[in-house]
């Protein structure tokens, strides 16, 4: 197998997810060549991931705008300047190459850039295993649901108590044979009006009660599930999909050995959005600062903000300020 080749661009994004993603449409309109790079095999990050089918109630211009929906938009606005995606890949190493950044990638391949921006969202995520779905996972058991349609007319159990819990029973509802949450406590983490919701719809809840076994059928397809309660009582719920939403561990991985100031997982940034690190920046989730709120919104803002900071960096003939879209 041949060395891979080395990529040579204006700027590397680490994180597709909302912010990267405007991040790239913003940085061809700045006319800087770039390359987008995820661990993940699609872009949207957590969007993607976790909640594809939520409506998302506090984006610009959208009254309510499908998680999938906004991502699908992002992509096709950044692709208009033609972004390279680098995606199943993991940033590993970061070094100084005189005027250039040489970005070492899990798979050897290089990414030289004039200025990285990270936009990695909460960093990488790893689902919590559920304990009886050993050796089930991609045959039958998963943690997301990026497509509702593959479910239809399936007998789908949802495992957990949170919000995403939640949000897939009541996403699936509509187009499986049957949905049922199991919770081995009696209290949920989830807010209380996606609890009341779900038992308005008649979803079926157990609660104080675990997964214990998940079995298959002739063709060793998943087919039922065994379900203890606390009280000793054993139930057998037909599964053709079990759905483990236990939440997730979070953490920067490699991103901690780059030499940038962390707190709490999160990176800190200056007002221009730039590390403590010469021509490496932050934005989104990952970037932290006094008063800084967590939303999709900020981090349209910060992208904007560090790619116009960026420009001038690479080029400080160029001006922060590159006049309104709507001139060009």
């Amino acid at each position: 197998m041949s060395a891979p080749e080395d990529v040579s661009v204006d700027l590397l994004v680490v994180g597709a997810g909302p912010t990267g993603l405007y991040a790239a449409y913003y940085a061809g309109f700045r006319g800087l060549s770039t390359v987008v790079v995820d661990s993940l095999p699609e872009v949207g990050g957590q969007v993607t991931a976790m909640y594809p089918e939520k409506m998302i109630y506090d984006v610009a211009g959208f009254p309510a705008v499908r998680g999938r929906d906004l991502v699908k938009a992002l992509l096709e606005q950044a692709n208009q300047w033609n972004p390279t995606y680098l995606l199943g890949r993991r940033a590993e190493e970061l070094h100084d190459d005189g005027d250039r950044l040489r970005v070492v990638l899990d798979d050897g391949e290089v990414v030289r850039a004039g200025a990285v921006l990270v936009t990695a969202g909460m960093g990488e995520f790893t689902p919590r295993p559920l304990p009886a779905g050993a050796g089930w996972l991609g045959r039958g058991l998963v943690h997301f649901v990026p497509a509702l349609d593959a479910h239809a007319g399936q007998h789908v159990v949802v495992v957990g108590g949170g919000d995403s819990a939640f949000d897939w029973v009541l996403a699936l509802r509509p187009v499986a044979a049957s949905v049922t949450l199991v919770h081995r406590r009696s209290r949920f983490r989830a807010a209380d009006s996606i609890v009341r919701q779900a038992h308005a719809e008649n979803i079926r809840v157990i609660t104080d009660a675990e997964v214990t076994a998940l079995r298959g059928d002739a063709d060793d397809r998943l087919a039922e599930v065994d379900v203890q309660l606390r009280d000793g009582t054993r139930l057998t719920l037909p599964a053709q999909t079990v759905v483990a939403a236990l939440g997730f561990t979070a953490d920067l991985g490699p991103l901690e050995s780059w030499g940038l100031s962390i707190e709490r997982r999160a990176i800190q940034v200056d007002s221009t959005m730039r590390t403590t690190r010469e021509r490496v920046y932050a934005a989104g989730d990952v970037a932290a600062y006094p008063g800084k709120v967590k939303l999709i919104a900020t981090g349209f803002g910060e992208a904007a903000t560090a790619v116009n900071n960026i420009a001038v960096a690479l080029d400080p003939s160029a001006k922060l300020f590159p006049g309104h879209s709507s001139d060009a």
